[in-house]
């Protein structure tokens, strides 16, 4: 089983900007989909985007081009998610999963999970 280990919540003012960390030590991102989720308080938890080593980025949320992005970087076994401008509808715990590219970015809830993390934007 895959360990996920988070890192980069925080609280930041609105239009700033803040990096997330998804690592998954041990683990070669050779054949895998990553996705980030989050979930604000009261309500369901929603797909952000997703990463997919066959099908390269996939936004679940369209209105969040050109503020979120993602990157991985293979040698520190490690996703980032970067958001910018954010906003303090923004405010959530974030959450990312992982499971193998051949279940796509549609398999990712199905797969491995992070404990999540904090991400408050004040207004």
């Amino acid at each position: 089983e895959v360990q996920l280990v988070q890192s980069g919540g925080g609280l930041v003012q609105a239009g700033g900007s803040l990096r997330l960390s998804c690592a998954a030590p041990g683990f070669t991102f050779d054949d895998y989909a990553l996705g980030w989720f989050r979930q604000a308080p009261g309500k369901e938890r929603e797909g952000v985007l997703c990463i997919s080593s066959s099908d390269g980025i996939t936004y679940y949320t369209d209105s969040l081009k050109g503020r979120f992005t993602i990157t991985s970087d293979n040698a520190k076994n490690t996703v980032y998610l970067q958001m910018n401008s954010l906003k303090p509808e923004d405010t959530a715990v974030y959450y990312c999963a992982l499971t193998r590219s051949e279940y796509g970015c549609n398999g990712v809830p199905e797969g491995s999970w992070g404990r999540g993390t904090q991400v408050t934007v004040s207004s």
